[in-house]
Parts: structure tokens; sequence; C-alpha cells
């Protein structure tokens, strides 16, 4: 087909963030936000890369996820971009949660939306709003191929091993209790890429990916599949996260609801937004938790400390689990841009290859690069993740040759 435009959305309960890109050379022609959707202070920020022209805003009532993304047509449409263009090959969606079920991306029907709805109570929060980002979609352009690229897919090759936790074979069954892992769209994509910059084939190395945002989850990854994962059954496991605990032992649960009287939803709330970083010292920017700690501030010096220790224990865990580690690459917001982060974590590893050189970890920059000295037994990297880039990718690669 001569249509080689995705547009990639990524729909939140009251967001929608999107691109539209050309996948003959994988440019990006537009990006935006929606954001406030359902309120008089909705805003749009829309800017149109193909032209080079300004970013566009405006703010007003957006009622619904359709108008929303009316509005997103609108906006691409003066820049000859809309929705209605024959150049528009298919959208692709982010939806956080496939189960076991969906390991690829896939073109959605009935069967696929009734899966997702399906897999609402162990996404609650997310798939709602992914289900209303397709069927939008799908009523402005029903003649369109629409794509779900799921966040759990790239972790479904993880071992029964690794996805099973040690309770009763049949109770986690029956609730689809495993560990499915999160951030999928980013691991595949910057797991590949650390290939690349090493300049070998994906099935050819094993690499420690380290996603290092507000939300943190580190994988391992074994010939380009995942073999293990920190974040499991939610978004909540693994490593301290901005304003998520991480790795907890489940009976703090039932000493809070028994001894503090918390209700389920109460402990819930202060696990996954009033833990972390925010809950050990009040801050979730790592910015301002370096700045407090230049200055002497001993609660952000000891959430930072905790933070390394929990990243540690993690990238000794998986480069057991690898057995051989060709790469240890860091992405996402914190792992791009917080050279004290990448320091610290590594700081002692030597006899595991793992080096930092001091230089290199200071220079920032948007592409790919190694920050271990020459000759270091293992690789050390900065690759920024493209979520989006590999949502199109993915989806292209299924549906640009229909």
């Amino acid at each position: 087909m001569s249509s080689s435009r995705i547009l990639v959305l990524n729909s939140g309960s009251s967001s929608v963030k999107y691109q539209l890109l050309d996948m003959r050379d994988s440019s990006r022609l537009a990006v935006g936000l929606v954001e406030r959707i359902g309120e008089e202070t909705a805003r749009l920020r829309h800017t149109p890369l193909a032209s080079g022209a300004e970013t566009r805003e405006w703010g007003g009532a957006i009622a619904d996820h359709e108008a929303a993304l009316k509005a997103v047509s609108a906006e691409l449409a003066k820049d000859g971009l809309g929705l209605d263009s024959p150049e528009l090959a298919a959208i692709g969606h982010r939806v956080v949660h496939g189960g076991k079920h969906f390991t690829e991306p896939t073109v959605i029907d009935d069967a696929v939306l009734a899966e997702i709805e399906r897999l609402i109570p162990v996404a609650p929060l997310h798939n709602p709003a992914n289900l209303t980002g397709i069927r939008t979609a799908q009523h402005l352009r029903p003649d369109l191929p629409q794509v779900a690229v799921f966040d759990t897919a790239f972790h479904t090759t993880m071992p029964e091993s690794a996805a099973r936790y040690a309770i009763d074979v049949e109770t986690a069954d029956r609730h689809r209790i495993r560990r499915y892992g999160f951030h999928g769209t980013s691991h595949a994509y910057v797991s590949r890429a650390t290939a690349k910059l090493l300049g070998k084939a994906p099935e050819d190395v094993n690499v420690i990916v380290l996603h290092l945002g507000n939300g943190a989850s580190a994988s391992a990854v074994r010939g380009g599949r995942c073999v293990d994962t920190s974040m499991g059954l939610t978004p909540l496991e693994g490593l301290v996260m901005g304003t998520r605990s991480g790795d907890l032992d489940p009976a703090v649960i039932f000493h809070l609801a028994r001894v503090g009287e918390m209700s389920i939803e109460e402990i819930d709330t202060l696990l996954n937004k009033k833990s972390g970083l925010i809950g050990l010292c009040g801050d979730n920017d790592m910015r301002e938790i370096h700045r407090r700690i230049d200055e002497g501030d001993e609660r952000a010096q000891l959430a930072f400390d905790i933070y390394i220790h929990r990243l540690k224990k993690y990238i000794g865990a998986y480069y057991a689990v690898l057995g051989t580690v060709d790469g240890i690459a860091f992405t996402a917001g914190v792992g791009e841009n917080a050279a004290p982060v990448r320091e610290a974590a590594l700081a002692g590893l030597e006899q595991l290859g793992l080096v930092v050189d001091a230089g290199l970890n200071a220079v920032r920059g948007d592409e790919p690069r190694l920050i271990s000295p020459d000759g270091a037994r293992v690789a050390v990297a900065v690759v920024p993740t493209d979520e989006e880039l590999e949502i199109a990718t993915q989806t292209y690669a299924l549906v640009g040759n229909r």
C-alpha cells in the first residue's frame, strides 16, 4: 500500500498524547497533547514538525475523548495531515495490559476489545482509558486498521520460573495473578537500540535495561527476548519509583490494615501515590533531590541512597540471571539525564566489568552513546527511549503491506 503514515495514540483517563509519523523514514510529522478532557479548562498543544511551524496552543471546553480527537484532527488538517488523509495507513494505540493472551501487536476487532475489557480488573487505571481512545478512533475512522501495542507483550517471553508467584497455583490461575511486567515497548526499543550501538544483532547480545522515570523498571534481555523484569502483576513491584514503593513485604499491608486501621483504598493510595521518593523525602524530582543533597539535606540523601540500593540489587540479580552481560542501558527521564544516578548505581561493581567513565557520563545528548571507557568488559550506555516510534514501527510492520 502507498500509505505510509501512522498515528500513535496514548489515551489516558483525561488526556490524549499523539504523534504522527511517516514510516518511510521514521520521521515525525506532528506531535501533541490534549489534557484535562471533560473540563472547561482543557488544553491542546500541537507542534507541526513537518512544516517547521510554531507550536499552537489553545484552551477551552473539551467534553470527551471524541471531542478531543476531533480537535486533534482539526489541528492536523491545518497542516494537511488530517485523519481523513489517504496517506494514513493505521492508528496504533498504546494499551497498558494485554495479559498472557497478547504477545505481539494485534489488529483490533470485537474479540480484542472484549479481552482488553476483561483485563480491566488487573489494570483499572489504564485499560478503560485505552479502550475509550480505541473506540473513539474507530468511530472517527471505521475504515482504518486500528492496532493495539501492549506494554506487557515484550515480557510474555519470561519463563514460568520468572513469571509465577509462589502462591497456590489454582488461586493464581483463577484470578490471573502472575508477573506481567510493564514499559515493554520501551524495553523492546532500548534493548534493540543497545545492540545496534554495539554493532551486533539483538539475538547476539544480553542486555540489562534500566527504564528510570517517575515509574521505573528493569529487565533482563537474553538474545532479544525478555527473561525477567522488575514490575509484576501491577507496576507497583520492583524498583523505588517517584511515588511507588516498589518491592515490599506483603505483610506490611496486613499490618497497616490491622494495626493502622487503614482501608484497602487508603493502603493502595499510600503505596502507589505517597511512597517511593516522595514518601521518603517529599520530592519525586531527582533534580530537586540532588539540589537538596548538595545543601546537606539528610532526608534527600537517604532517599537517594535507598533508590540506588534497590537499583544496584536488581542490576546484580539480572547479571546473575543472564550469566553474561554485554551491555547495560540507562533510559527514560532519570536514566537519560541524571549522571549521578548512573555513577552511583554501578559504583563498586568493577569486578563485574561495570565501569563508568566520569567524563563520558557527564556529557548530555539526544543520541545513544556509550559512557563506559574503551575496552570495558561490559558496555554501559545511555539510550533515549522512543516508545511512540516503537508503537509506530510495530503497527506499520503489521499493516503496512496490506
